[in-house]
């Protein structure tokens, strides 16, 4: 068995450290990328939401270099992505590859005996006892939690940095490291130090940036590539960013399902205008929007792809959380035809926006 998986944000360093940790045989495809992407949109169907394709892309590339298991989430709720296992198998047999798909759901869905026996799938070519086994998977949760921390933290910091570009130095940095390293604590020793760094840095508290949260499809806002990195490009324009959805939210999320408690926040934030779960991340986005607000942010960012219901859904509702809380609010839909030019004229005309309407209001003071 050689596992691979999708690419996912930073999914993949957490990935790497708990198969280095299991010593099982693993493939980590090629950062996302165009290639990706042509490879991906060429053989899937056209109307696809561009998550599917640029997974189609990660498996061929992943084939490539051998791997025949792919490690998949999964989502029983009313959207697509709760059939993306079984239709990827199907379209990557028609092209003549038979993959086994491992998918990781929630408990609350599948119960956990069955959650038991698929992450059992992952660990049987693995030559170590149990206790060990275990030990690998928390270190890859720290591992998930590490990096999504410096990232949050970098891009936060990004609009109060003293010395321009230094917390996107020091991110980049963190990730290029964390891939290099073939041994799990290691890694860990190695993100914490720059947990550290990122937390050391020097800032000036004198200013106040614009803040820009960023919400939507949790493909799309996680995956760089996916959002022609739009955090990157915010960090270059000074500007403070927040992102509630990562993969180590993912996972505290999906294990608090069950009782409830999980997204507190966010489910009160939504209450309002989207009381109920219909899929996707839809709640999520428009209670992000509410609680973005609430925090004092300066606008909100939203990123999806085409066609994803969801997010239709929340695009409808958030133009009236917009006029109730006078909070400014923008709506980027991504595909494979998505051009840059154009989505980065109204990135930075949302940013001067956002600067003129804070202008203007300290001018009536």
């Amino acid at each position: 068995m050689k596992i691979t998986l999708p690419h996912l944000g930073n999914v993949y360093l957490a990935a790497k450290a708990l198969f280095d940790g299991l010593n099982i045989d693993y493939v980590i495809p090629p950062l996302n990328s165009n290639s990706s992407l042509e490879i991906g949109s060429f053989y899937s169907p056209e109307e696809i939401c561009l998550p599917f394709k640029i997974m189609i892309g990660n498996y061929i590339q992943a084939i490539e270099q051998g791997a025949d298991t792919v490690i998949l989430t999964g989502s029983c709720g009313p959207c697509r992505f709760g059939e993306y296992c079984e239709m990827q198998m199907n379209l990557l047999k028609k092209l003549g590859h038979e993959l086994q798909f491992i998918v990781i759901d929630s408990p609350g869905d599948i119960g956990i005996k069955e959650l038991y026996n698929r992450i059992n799938k992952i660990s049987l070519s693995s030559n170590l006892t149990k206790y060990e086994q275990i030990k690998a998977l928390f270190n890859a949760v720290k591992v998930m939690n590490l990096i999504d921390e410096i990232e949050a933290r970098a891009h936060y910091l990004a609009g109060y940095e003293k010395i321009k570009g230094e917390c996107k130095i020091i991110l980049n940095s963190a990730k290029r490291d964390a891939l290099n390293c073939n041994n799990p604590t290691a890694m860990i020793k190695l993100l914490t130090n720059y947990k550290n760094k990122i937390n050391g840095i020097e800032v000036n508290t004198n200013i106040n940036p614009i803040k820009i949260a960023i919400i939507g499809e949790i493909y799309t806002i996680i995956e760089p590539f996916s959002n022609l990195y739009i955090e990157e490009k915010l960090m270059d324009y000074g500007v403070s960013t927040k992102r509630r959805l990562t993969p180590s939210w993912w996972v505290k999320n999906t294990a608090l399902v069950p009782t409830k408690l999980n997204s507190l926040d966010i489910k009160r934030g939504a209450k309002e205008y989207l009381s109920h779960q219909i899929g996707g991340h839809a709640r999520e986005c428009v209670g992000e929007a509410v609680l973005a607000y609430e925090e004092g942010f300066d606008g909100a960012i939203q990123i999806f792809p085409m066609g994803c219901m969801p997010e239709i859904v929340s695009k409808a509702i958030l133009p009236q959380v917009s006029k109730d809380k006078d909070f400014p609010i923008m709506s980027l839909v991504v595909d494979e035809m998505t051009g840059e030019a154009g989505y980065v004229t109204r990135i930075e005309a949302f940013v001067d926006l956002l600067e003129r309407r804070r202008y203007n209001a300290l001018s009536r003071c």
